[in-house]
């Protein structure tokens, strides 16, 4: 309340400080960077894919996050056996830990998926954009859970400027990070048949994945490396 300005990530973002009464001349929605040199989608991957047993023709679904049910990670995993059932030799690889390992990994044995998900927890810092870079689709369909949501999701822009393209959820600020049948599709993350069917159409669609792909790639270099969000908060400072 004392800020001279309050920088919002997103709309979502904005209208939450709009509700705790923070006087509207006084927010400006500048959305987070990603670093440019660090992800883009230059980077070797074939061992990345071969790693998690994905065959030349297979895809790769990648999550990035904590283990938190609000991310919608438990969604993509049930997904998968009616993914298969299309025809779709699909793995999905999810990097992260959190309060959520345990529940995530009985429903890999309850939908018996285990040989084509992979938890991998951590991963060395230089062989996260070359995830980003293996996948063919960066999923995490979030939904808000008691009042949890995400405001942003600063890992749709990581993966968009390693040229893959995202599915999101409807809940939060995720659609300033994911432009709907722009640079991905949104859903709504608490109904699996739509997560089905934007993984089917993602993994199915070459023609519509490399346009999303190709569309995020962009908006990360004109609009969201590091470089322009500090120009614009340089401005917003000593204007």
């Amino acid at each position: 309340h004392h800020a001279d300005v309050v920088i919002a990530n997103s709309d979502f973002t904005y209208k939450e400080l709009l509700k705790l009464g923070v006087p509207a001349e006084r927010i400006q929605v500048i959305h987070p960077g990603v670093n440019l040199e660090r992800f883009h989608p230059d980077y070797p991957t074939d061992d990345l894919r071969q790693s998690v047993g994905v065959r030349e023709k297979g895809k790769l679904i990648l999550s990035v996050g904590r283990l938190s049910r609000r991310k919608g990670f438990d969604q993509v995993i049930q997904s998968l056996p009616r993914l298969r059932q299309q025809g779709l030799d699909a793995h999905y690889a999810i990097i992260g830990i959190g309060e959520d390992e345990g529940y995530l990994r009985q429903l890999i044995q309850e939908h018996k998926v285990a040989e084509w998900v992979h938890l991998l927890g951590h991963v060395a810092m230089e062989d996260l954009p070359r995830w980003y870079c293996a996948a063919d689709v960066f999923a995490m369909p979030n939904r808000e859970i008691n009042g949890d949501t995400e405001g942003f999701g600063m890992v749709f822009v990581e993966a968009a400027a390693c040229r893959t393209p995202s599915i999101a959820g409807l809940a939060g600020g995720t659609g300033a990070a994911v432009l709907d049948g722009e640079t991905g599709l949104r859903v709504d993350g608490t109904n699996e048949t739509q997560v089905v069917e934007a993984l089917t159409r993602l993994l199915s669609d070459a023609e519509l994945t490399r346009h999303l792909a190709h569309n995020g790639l962009e908006r990360a270099w004109q609009e969201l490396g590091w470089g322009q969000v500090a120009k614009r908060i340089e401005e917003l400072t000593y204007s």
